[in-house]
C-alpha cells in the first residue's frame, strides 16, 4: 500500500474525540479513519499519567499494526501525559499529532495580549500543559483555568442539551476565575457536544474554541506538506473499542449519520 492510502489513526478514551473524527472526514473526505475508543478506561481525565501512557502505548500498536500513516492524539488528557512518549515509541512508523499544539498555535495568532479562559479535566488543568506552551510561545497570553470533573462523565453518559446539563454548566462557568477573559478554551475533545450550550450561557458574546476543526486543519497541512495527503474520493471508515457500550454506538451514529460496525479490539487478554 502506498503511504498516501495508509489510513489515519485517530483514539481517545470514549465519545469525545468523534468531535476531532468528524472534523477530519469533513474537511479529508477521501482519507481512510481508524477510531479507537478506550470505553473500558474511560474517562482518561481522572487517570494517572503512567496509566494513560500504558493504555496509548497499546493503543498504537493497534494501530501501526493496521498501517497507519499518522496517528491523531484525540484526548487533551493523552495528549499532555503521551504525546513526547508516543512520538519516541512510534519513530518513523507513524506521524504523531496532539490536540493542544495546534490550539496554542490558534490561541497565539488571535489573542496575543488578552486573557484566556480554559475549561478541562482533572489531568488536563493540573499537568499545566497550556500554561507551559503558552509562556514559551505567547507569553502575553494570561491563562485562566478550571478545572470541570463533571462534564465528560455527563457528556459520556448523555447528558447534554437538558436542563441538568445547562444548570451544571452554568455552576462551572460562573466561577469568578473565569472572569474578564476574551475566549475559552475547550481543552477536551468531549466539550464541542456542549459547545451550543456553553455558547448560549455568554449569549453568543464569548469566542469559544474547540480543537476539532483547528486539529484537523493541521492534520490537513501535516499531510500535505509531508506528501502524505490522499486525494481518492472513496474512503472508509472503521471503529474499534476496547469494550463494547450502547452509548458509543449511538454517539457514532449521531456522528456519521448510519449505523456503524463496531469491532472490539481488548487492549489486555
Amino acid at each position: 500500500m502506498k503511504n498516501t492510502q495508509r489510513p489515519i489513526g485517530i483514539y481517545d478514551s470514549g465519545i469525545g474525540g468523534l468531535t476531532v473524527a468528524h472534523a477530519i472526514t469533513k474537511l479529508l473526505p477521501g482519507e481512510d479513519i481508524l477510531y479507537f475508543g478506550d470505553t473500558a478506561h474511560l474517562p482518561y481525565g481522572d487517570k494517572s499519567e503512567a496509566a494513560i501512557q500504558a493504555y496509548s502505548i497499546k493503543i498504537a500498536d493497534v494501530l501501526l499494526k493496521k498501517g497507519c500513516k499518522a496517528i491523531v492524539i484525540a484526548c487533551n488528557s493523552a495528549s499532555s501525559a503521551a504525546y513526547e512518549l508516543l512520538k519516541e515509541y512510534v519513530r518513523n512508523d507513524a506521524h504523531i499529532l496532539n490536540v493542544i499544539d495546534p490550539m496554542i498555535a490558534h490561541v497565539c495568532e488571535h489573542f496575543a495580549g488578552e486573557e484566556v479562559g480554559l475549561i478541562g479535566t482533572r489531568r488536563t488543568v493540573a499537568s499545566g500543559v497550556y500554561h507551559q506552551r503558552l509562556a514559551e510561545t505567547c507569553p502575553s497570553i494570561k491563562l485562566r483555568s478550571l478545572a470541570t470533573p463533571l462534564l465528560a462523565p455527563m457528556i459520556e453518559e448523555g447528558f447534554f442539551n437538558n436542563q441538568i446539563s445547562h444548570e451544571i454548566i452554568a455552576q462551572y462557568l460562573s466561577e469568578s476565575g473565569l472572569e474578564g477573559i476574551k475566549a475559552l478554551i475547550l481543552a477536551c475533545t468531549h466539550y464541542p457536544l456542549i459547545k451550543k450550550e456553553i455558547d448560549g450561557f455568554y449569549n453568543g458574546h464569548m469566542a469559544i474554541l474547540d480543537s476539532s476543526e483547528i486539529v484537523a486543519m493541521a492534520l490537513k497541512d501535516h499531510l500535505e506538506k509531508n506528501g502524505l495527503a490522499h486525494s481518492g474520493t472513496r474512503s472508509s471508515k472503521r471503529f474499534f473499542v476496547s469494550d463494547y457500550t450502547p452509548s458509543f454506538e449511538a454517539s457514532t451514529r449521531l456522528f456519521f449519520g448510519k449505523m456503524v460496525h463496531l469491532e472490539q479490539h481488548r487492549l489486555w487478554n
